[in-house]
């Protein structure tokens, strides 16, 4: 398999000013790998309950989503959350959370899933994290994701499953929390001292940058008229910036910024409807159309300064 993503497969109940979903397929794993589908072949790493049914498995199914290591617990009840948003769409109020058979997951990788070229390491405990990471050495890419019940309850633990991982993406909120530095090019630094070779920072509405050692990249965040729901949309991010780049020889900077793009116009798609449903519909000349947009919004001609001294 090309990609791995371990993470979590949950039920989620939303409610926005715009609507709600009693029940909704969610979790990290399930809006990354139904986002990366559309670029590589994808395998999941996840744990759910009996309640977990046949319309569940099919939308896995139509998006070719390998299932071997999805563990099911029978007589287990599958991971709920339940959320709530205000106007401000960027902060997320958690009324519950059941955390159910999820509580005792143990990544169980198959053969099969330790010779994976890249991996996603989901929203996890870190601990966790750090187990996958060892059981797979020959991986040529392995990307972590957190939040800020890690960074607060578990901030060691974290730091050592950062330090062997090549990819840390995070939200800026989480990077300045992390590393307690008010300036995110300071706390973008002191992260890449600890060993990943690039840091992927998530703005939300204002779009992303990329950090390495030698170099710095920003994109803005598609502008949408209409954001109904932004559930999941990190891991939508993170599924479409992993999967091109599973479909790509070269994991070098020119393309991880093109994965940054095109995880940027999935993330996009993600926020407009509730849940993955509009990204379950999506086709590959939608994104493609606005991967195009991308390059359009951001494309200029460089100008040396004594032509512009002379055009003002």
């Amino acid at each position: 398999m090309s990609l791995l993503v371990v993470g979590s497969v949950a039920f989620d109940a939303v409610e926005t000013p715009f609507g709600k979903r009693e029940q909704m397929l969610g979790g990290s794993a399930s809006h990354f790998s139904i986002s990366a589908s559309f670029f590589t072949n994808v395998r999941i790493v996840a744990v759910v309950g009996g309640d977990f049914g046949s319309e569940e498995r099919a939308v896995f199914e139509r998006h070719r989503v390998d299932t071997t290591d999805l563990e099911v617990v029978p007589d287990g009840k599958t991971f709920r959350w339940f959320g709530r948003y205000e106007y401000d769409l960027n902060v997320a109020h958690t009324l519950d959370t059941h955390l159910n058979v999820f509580a005792g997951f143990e990544p169980k990788l198959s053969a099969g899933s330790k010779k994976s070229r890249l991996v996603f390491l989901g929203n996890i405990q870190p601990d966790l994290q750090r187990g996958v990471r060892l059981q797979v050495p020959d991986a040529e890419l392995v990307a972590l994701d957190t939040m800020n019940l890690w960074i607060n309850n578990t901030r060691d633990a974290l730091q050592k499953a950062i330090e062997v991982v090549d990819l840390l993406i995070v939200n800026d909120a989480e990077a300045r929390q992390l590393t307690e530095e008010p300036n995110l090019i300071k706390a973008a630094r002191k992260i890449l001292s600890w060993g990943p070779r690039t840091l992927i920072v998530k703005r939300g509405e204002y779009g992303a940058a990329m950090f390495t050692k030698d170099a710095y990249f920003a994109i803005p965040a598609y502008p949408l008229e209409s954001v109904f729901d932004p559930t999941g949309a990190g891991d939508t991010f993170a599924g479409g910036l992993m999967g091109y780049l599973a479909s790509q020889e070269r994991l070098d900077e020119a393309a991880l910024r093109r994965a940054m793009i095109f995880g940027s116009v999935m993330a996009s798609f993600n926020v407009e409807e509730f849940g993955t449903e509009r990204v379950q519909r999506l086709s590959h000349q939608e994104i493609n159309h606005r991967f195009s947009d991308f390059k359009r919004f951001t494309n200029f001609e460089e100008i040396p300064f004594e032509q512009a001294v002379q055009a003002g």
